[in-house]
């Protein structure tokens, strides 16, 4: 650790806080403290916001926040905040929101410059130290700054008040009204989506664009769900190339497992190679969706890899997930990952041709340099990007070398883990794991499951059932934000119909009723931030689907799902005032809400409740394994027996009155809750529900 004197941030939870903690910059963390300092001082406030794994936050901070010149000029011009946006994301929004609207795109690191109340008047991402390729520097533009502040203050105030303005406009879209009374109105909205995704479609590669490319993974699962609406369309190979090239790619780690953040080029070859918890999470679903559609043991395999990964490198002990590994290590992206081909020939011997030929290894390097282009001789290990089109295709032959590159690579300094651990994030892993462990009856899956909500439960969940946000080396803060509460209650209900264990239902209702408390509009859909938290510049409403689904989407479909499991009217009725607002704006690019697109397959494909009422719990769930090779996007799943109907029939109206007939476990189907006669068998049930999807 270097023997300069620490600023305050080294008090700090936050990994990417406290990597600046040693920085000449004379840092605050947010809060009322630097504001004051900022009033008192009367200097405007320099924001910076970033995160730890964040490969342009390492190279900014190097570049101008370790350089004494640049902080000096920093501390003599402003008051300097330093924030973590995986922690505060709430922050985070409005000051993207203002970059978007300013420069017409964002990024991190994020710089704000703004008032002391906190508004914004110069904004942009990464910023050299000295003016270069047309940029301005931090040398340059801080005095910039500084005079302005005292001699065009009135200008400045102005361009903040435009600026405060345009977020509020923005935090208010006006939605055109949209009505919807039955399943003809949301066909065209579906049909449109998928329309929409297959004009962006890369036919040759797989994915929606061009370069970069993102794995995109809620729009896979619409797909594959539009595919049951329209087998004629091509959504199902669509999404077999996508899932197909992305695990044959260098975005995906061929020694370690995991798959990294984005390709930098649309072959998927050259990734930015941080790993995010939430990446595995979502990806993991989309697989395993294209396992039970498809029933290819591939996808499978490809779930099995995601969750040994996490399991060894983003597992607590206790149960929950750290949120991210870098990109960078030894000051370098990407540097653990690569592989010069003299050493793998070290490395493998007489076995180096073959692995080299099948792994796309050149001796001059497929890894150039992002400044200059020039090839490094470093390779990045991918496949042919069709190898796995042919099911005849193995890498079996290829484990012992992978081996022996892993127990190698474990020798390397491994890039920073950010081992912070979020509640949203946690939500969408313990999904993953909850949903795999129904589809592939594995039951580990949904033991690491069980243990995950058990951590959350225990370290994140206030004692009246209020969320936290962050948990880190024994200490948990920040207030839920409203996909920590919406993420989870996901989980707790993917967990509840593949494990059949009440309590998990039980505490999605709980959250779900918090949830209305707390971010509630009674005019329409979710604030993201609760009521009771931190008052900012704006409070904002998120819709569409970014890096993970929009929290609204979730909510829809978790209140949808809700209504159906519990017949409650109120959850019901919730769902379509927060659908009605959120239509208001994805009718007019519906591929961008693909997270809502999936509720409207739901709400409007006649979901079943599906009631199965057994003499012990054991034998419901054997039979809940034939239901779960099925796949039924518009059902829910209740399982009633002597052992859990004191608990379940309070929270469910549905299972009322419903018996074991002649003591025999026995299947009631049924539709806006009317049941069909009960039958005895599990393929006649399977039989009544196939005949509406």
């Amino acid at each position: 650790m270097s023997s300069a004197k620490p600023n305050r941030l080294i008090h700090e939870a936050s990994p990417y806080l406290l990597q600046h903690a040693y920085n000449p910059v004379d840092w605050f963390p947010w809060g009322q403290e630097a504001f004051s300092r900022a009033r008192e001082l009367d200097r405007p406030v320099f924001l910076s916001i970033g995160y730890a794994t964040c490969h342009w936050c390492h190279v900014m901070e190097h570049e101008s926040f370790e350089n004494p010149a640049v902080a000096d000029l920093m501390n003599q011009t402003c008051i300097n905040i330093k924030l973590d946006r995986e922690e505060r994301p709430d922050i985070d929004q409005i000051y993207m929101a203002a970059c978007q609207i300013l420069n017409g795109n964002g990024g991190w690191p994020l710089t704000i410059i703004m008032t002391p109340e906190a508004r914004p008047f110069f904004v942009a991402t990464y910023i050299p130290p000295g003016s270069r390729h047309g940029r301005m520097g931090m040398l340059e533009l801080l005095p910039r700054i500084g005079q302005a502040w005292k001699e065009q203050r009135a200008e400045m105030e102005r361009v903040a008040a435009e600026i405060e303005k345009a977020l509020h406009n923005e935090s208010r879209q006006e939605t055109t009204p949209f009505s919807i009374r039955g399943q003809n109105d949301v066909l065209p909205i579906l049909q449109q989506g998928y329309e929409q995704l297959k004009s962006r479609y890369d036919s040759e590669y797989g994915g929606f664009s061009s370069a970069p490319k993102f794995p995109t993974p809620h729009n896979c699962v619409f797909l594959l769900q539009y595919h049951l609406l329209d087998p004629g369309s091509n959504a199902l190979q669509m999404v077999e190339k996508t899932l197909q090239s992305m695990r044959a790619g260098g975005i995906f780690d061929q020694v370690g497992l995991g798959f990294h953040r984005y390709s930098t080029d649309r072959e998927w070859l050259l990734p930015h190679f941080e790993k995010m918890l939430y990446d595995q999470a979502l990806l993991a679903i989309a697989f395993t969706d294209a396992y039970q559609l498809t029933g290819k043991p591939f996808y499978a395999g490809v779930v099995a890899e995601i969750f040994n990964y996490t399991a060894l490198d983003l597992s607590h002990p206790d149960g929950g997930f750290f949120s991210a590994e870098d990109a960078d290590s030894e000051g370098e992206e990407g540097k653990f990952y690569v592989w010069t081909q003299d050493e793998l020939e070290s490395l493998l011997g007489s076995g180096t041709a073959d692995f080299c030929n099948l792994y796309g290894v050149m001796y001059d390097g497929n890894f150039h340099d992002e400044a200059t282009h020039a090839r490094s001789g470093q390779n990045i290990l991918h496949l042919p990007a069709d190898f796995f089109a042919d099911p005849e295709n193995s890498l079996e032959s290829m484990a012992v070398q992978r081996e022996i590159l892993r127990t190698a690579r474990i020798k390397r300094i491994r890039p920073l883990l950010d081992d912070k651990i979020l509640t949203d994030w946690n939500g969408l892993m313990i999904s993953a794991l909850a949903r795999a462990g129904r589809t592939l009856q594995k039951v580990e899956y949904l033991e690491r499951a069980r243990k995950a909500l058990d951590f959350v439960h225990e370290h994140l969940r206030l004692s009246d059932g209020r969320l936290l946000h962050r948990f880190r080396n024994g200490q948990a803060g920040i207030g839920g934000f409203l996909d920590d509460y919406v993420f989870l209650t996901r989980a707790l209900l993917d967990y509840y119909e593949a494990s059949a264990e009440v309590w998990a239902f039980k505490q999605a209702r709980e959250l779900a009723d918090w949830t209305i408390q707390l971010f509630g509009d009674p005019d329409g859909a979710f604030f993201f931030t609760a009521t009771d938290g931190e008052r900012l510049l704006v409070r904002k409403k998120e819709f569409y689907d970014g890096a993970v689904p929009s929290g609204n989407a979730v909510a829809i479909s978790n209140f949808l799902r809700l209504y159906h499991l519990s017949g409650h009217l109120l959850y019901e009725e919730t769902a379509h005032r927060v659908r009605k607002e959120a239509l208001g704006l994805a009718n007019r690019y519906p591929s961008a809400y693909t997270e809502l697109l999936q509720a409207l397959i739901f709400e409007y494909g006649d979901p079943a409740q599906v009631v199965i009422v057994a003499p012990d719990a054991s034998d419901a769930r054997k039979l809940l394994n034939q239901f779960h090779r099925r796949r039924f996007p518009a059902c829910v799943t209740l399982f009633l027996c002597p052992e859990n109907a004191a608990d379940l029939i309070p929270l469910s109206h549905i299972v009322t009155g419903k018996v074991a007939v002649e003591n025999r476990t026995t299947f009631y189907v049924c539709r806006n809750f009317t049941c069909q006669a009960p039958v005895m068998e599990a393929k006649e049930a399977l039989d009544l529900l196939g005949r509406k999807v």
